[in-house]
């Protein structure tokens, strides 16, 4: 017999999804998760909005990623299409930064800055101010869909709505002119992909953010399973002290009862049989994902720390040292659960893994701002004509004719001469000239932050150098602000002549 036999057609395939209702706490973590939620929020929302100055032949938005015409804008820094390496370089970054944050405490960017943990839970507090609290959700949850109830859950959805209409419309405004793009959407003139792209990043924010919450973390992100690579005996994590915790005396009271039938002279031996957590399940009731941090480290603890601010407040009330639940290593647990002292956080953080982590990722920054500054904006690039290969022209010399890119990657004009070298008495003009007038260089202007391509002839003596070197000299600048002399850039081909053609 299968197992598919052992499973009656009625049986579910899945486990039902049970509700998590966070509740409100209030602590240092708490609030570093508000101050965080702040920045990125601020950041996502105004970005596309700021502006910035770079000449009247470039954009003015200080973030954009010019699709249209391949180009991605970044304050001062501008990258081309063939310099796509520097996209590269910062997922690079991004990824290893993420190595090196689990490596040291854990999923911290999951419980902090991760898009659907910040979303997540500003619609949660939107929940929380129209529903109520942890209590008062789970008994209208339960309750029959009444003219109140109705009413919260359409009042609820409807600014949960309006939140990811503005999460999708934020997005939009990263790839065109953020101002003339809102213009048009309102106007309904904007193209149909900004509408399908605001439609589908509206609709994926609200069901995952309102009503799959959790389940993205534990069940649909990667990131949880990637995560035990990166965390080892020495990484800080969210960490229940069993050892001082257990047992549980299930209540206030009842450990308040249990302490008193002992004399203060033998009170090390009751704390030695009263733990000092009273399975209050505070920690439970202010996780996000609804797990319980006192069954040890799992994969849908997202390290946001909430059970430590909950659990504090407990320990106060009832007069017990705080750090029950804490940060710590499962080093620093085996140490102090042998009664020594844990060993400072400095020296958990600074480690061989994470200082490796850290000299790669910073070296990898220093690599690219070095080549940032130091990269050409003139290039060309020369490719030649096989149809014909050359041309034996009256007076017995050769002419060859070439396509030439010339890439201008300032955002001003520019004006450069073109240098033939290599062939000597070698001359080189374009379609619109002529050879009479044809010398060893040649004059071109440059449009700004644009490729300019031409088609040119070079003649050359029937005899000498198989190569010959294209080279753009810029002339000098105009003294615009940020503006630098552009180093000269070369390209080498080779020069065909008959005598080429007859040895093959």
């Amino acid at each position: 017999m299968s197992a598919l036999d052992l499973i009656s057609p009625s049986s579910p395939l899945y486990q039902k999804r049970k509700g998590v209702f966070p509740k409100a706490v209030d602590g240092f973590y708490r609030r570093l998760k508000w101050a965080v939620m702040a920045i990125t929020l601020t950041i996502y929302y105004v970005t596309p909005w700021l502006r910035w100055d770079r000449g009247a032949y470039a954009p003015d938005q200080a973030v954009l990623i010019d699709l249209a015409h391949r180009r991605f804008y970044m304050f001062s820094i501008e990258i081309w299409p063939q310099e796509f390496y520097y996209v590269a370089g910062l997922l690079v970054m991004a990824g290893i930064g993420l190595f090196l944050v689990t490596s040291a405490v854990g999923r911290a960017w999951c419980g902090y800055a991760c898009p659907q943990t910040v979303w997540t839970d500003l619609f949660v507090h939107v929940e929380r101010a129209i529903d109520g609290d942890r209590n008062a959700q789970i008994r209208l949850a339960k309750a029959p869909w009444t003219f109140e109830k109705t009413v919260k859950r359409l009042n609820k959805w409807s600014i949960w709505l309006l939140i990811a209409l503005l999460t999708g419309g934020a997005w939009v405004f990263y790839f065109a002119d953020a101002p003339t793009l809102a213009r048009d959407l309102v106007s309904m003139q904007a193209p149909f992909v900004a509408y399908a792209t605001i439609g589908v990043l509206t609709t994926t924010t609200f069901l995952l953010g309102g009503f799959m919450r959790e389940q993205v973390c534990i069940y649909m992100c990667p990131w949880p399973r990637i995560q035990t690579a990166m965390l080892d005996e020495k990484s800080l994590i969210v960490t229940y002290k069993d050892w001082r915790g257990e047992p549980r005396s299930a209540g206030l009271k009842k450990a308040q009862a249990m302490e008193a039938d002992y004399p203060v002279e033998t009170f090390g031996i009751a704390k030695a049989r009263i733990g000092d957590c009273i399975d209050c399940n505070q920690c439970v009731a202010v996780c996000p994902t609804g797990i319980d941090i006192r069954e040890g480290p799992q994969i849908g603890c997202i390290t946001c720390a909430l059970c430590i601010d909950a659990c504090d407040k407990v320990m106060t009330q009832i007069g017990r040292p705080r750090g029950l639940i804490d940060y710590a290593t499962l080093d620093d647990a085996v140490i102090e659960k042998a009664g020594g002292t844990a060993r400072p956080v400095w020296r958990t953080l600074l480690r061989p893994r994470t200082l490796i982590y850290f000299t790669i990722w910073a070296g990898i920054g220093a690599a690219m701002l070095f080549s940032l500054g130091q990269r050409d904006r003139l290039d060309i690039s020369v490719a030649a004509d096989r149809n014909p290969r050359h041309v034996q022209l009256s007076d017995g010399s050769i002419r060859n004719s070439f396509t030439v890119k010339l890439r201008n990657m300032e955002t001003r004009p520019r004006s450069v001469d073109l240098v033939v070298s290599g062939l000597p008495e070698a001359v080189v003009w374009s379609e619109v000239g002529s050879r009479e007038t044809a010398g060893p260089r040649l004059r071109v202007p440059l449009a700004p932050d644009a490729t300019t391509q031409l088609r040119l002839f070079v003649a050359a003596p029937a005899t000498g150098e198989e190569h010959v070197e294209f080279r753009i000299v810029a002339q000098p600048t105009d003294g615009a602000p940020g503006s630098r002399e552009a180093r000269p850039a070369r390209d080498d081909v080779v020069f065909e002549r008959p005598e080429r053609e007859d040895d093959e």
